[in-house]
């Protein structure tokens, strides 16, 4: 009998659903879902552009009005309930003159997306973000050769470094050149080990990493070079190596090392195993150190 009822239940809530949303046949239904999975989808996509903003308060903000609204009107708050109503009445103009940068960027990003990448905003966003870090690492690093500042930048990839991770000083910061520049000048806290980064931050400082047991190395390489190649052995992490004798960069990927890089050549390096989605782990030019 409860079943029954049940069934009832959810037969007559599925014809009012249908006569409200005016579905009369199976193609209203299709068009019915296309419609509201665009609106939600839209919808998605306004919240994660603004989340990150001030407009996401501004948002909260207006909420509360509604609610706010809505409560004295139940309460029977006539004058408060009066001057909310009439704030909600402006809100469209009041939206516009508050959120004005964020629709000028939001209509922005949409023109200079194309159709394919309509869709995939998420994977625009983490290529802009790729971008910015190496951007900022290439900067760090021009700088502390400059100045034959020692550095260690570990960048994770596919292969976790939990361990590496909290061997360290977690931080969790956003990557920037200043940061990474204080990090390693002499005689600071943090100076001594390495940086690792993860998902475009900061996860932690003054790590310890593994040295490499090659036997084949060159004399002149140092303990950083020769940690850079030791992490690199045994993940695929990315290792950027500024020297402080020499202040030469080089990158340690897969086990071998790549020596007196510039910054163009750092930054096509970086560029092909951080943005090339289609070959993540594939070795850049001669992955080779030279025996002296």
């Amino acid at each position: 009998m409860f079943f029954l009822v049940g069934t009832t239940n959810f037969w007559d809530i599925i014809a009012n659903l249908s006569t409200n949303l005016d579905i009369k046949s199976p193609w209203d239904l299709i068009k019915t879902i296309i419609d509201i999975g665009i609106v939600s989808f839209v919808i998605y996509k306004l919240i994660k552009l603004i989340r990150e903003t001030r407009a996401w308060q501004l948002i909260k903000g207006i909420l509360v009005i509604v609610i706010a609204a809505r409560a004295s009107e139940l309460i029977g708050f006539k004058t408060l309930s009066f001057i909310l109503r009439l704030t909600i009445e402006y809100m469209a103009i009041i939206l516009v003159v508050l959120f004005q940068p964020e629709f000028r960027r939001g209509l922005e990003q949409l023109g200079r997306s194309r159709f394919r990448n309509l869709f995939s905003f998420e994977e625009e966003d983490s290529t802009i973000k790729v971008k910015s870090l190496i951007e900022e690492i290439i900067k760090a690093v021009t700088e502390m050769s400059r100045t034959f500042t020692g550095a260690l930048i570990v960048i994770e990839r596919e292969t976790k470094l939990g361990e590496i991770i909290n061997s360290g000083i977690n931080l969790d910061s956003n990557v920037t050149s200043e940061l990474l520049i204080n990090i390693f000048t002499p005689n600071t806290p943090l100076h001594d080990g390495a940086v690792v980064i993860r998902d475009n931050k900061i996860k932690a400082a003054a790590c310890f990493l593994p040295l490499t047991e090659n036997p084949n190395l060159s004399k002149e390489l140092g303990t950083r070079h020769r940690a850079a190649l030791g992490i690199s052995e045994v993940s695929d992490a990315i290792v950027v190596v500024v020297s402080e004798e020499s202040g030469r960069i080089s990158v340690a990927l897969n086990g071998g090392l790549t020596r007196n890089l510039t910054s163009d050549t750092l930054r096509k390096a970086l560029s092909k195993n951080l943005l090339d989605k289609e070959n993540p782990s594939k070795k850049l030019g001669i992955w080779k150190v030279k025996a002296k």
